[in-house]
């Protein structure tokens, strides 16, 4: 199954103002290394937005969350890698 580690998963995110992730499926965020958009797919019915944040826990665990902000899209919140 190539690919399987890199699917999205849903999670339970907690943000601060402006939508900055303070707590990812109930780990709390100590550090935000980047913040990066991700728009593709705009040509089609459902183009692809995402505003993904890596982010390091209290605990130590590297962790990349994105926020699904595309026509149609859920408006949910992902994990995704390993």
């Amino acid at each position: 199954m190539k690919g399987a580690l890199n699917l999205p998963r849903p999670a339970r995110v907690r943000t601060a103002a402006g939508g900055v992730p303070v707590e990812v499926d109930g780990r709390t965020v100590e550090l935000v290394r980047e913040s990066w958009m991700v728009e593709d797919r705009w040509w089609t019915a459902r183009p692809l937005r995402r505003r993904y944040w890596e982010v390091l826990s209290t605990s130590g665990r590297n962790m990349v969350v994105f926020h699904d902000l595309g026509a149609g899209a859920s408006g949910g919140w992902f994990t995704q890698g390993p």
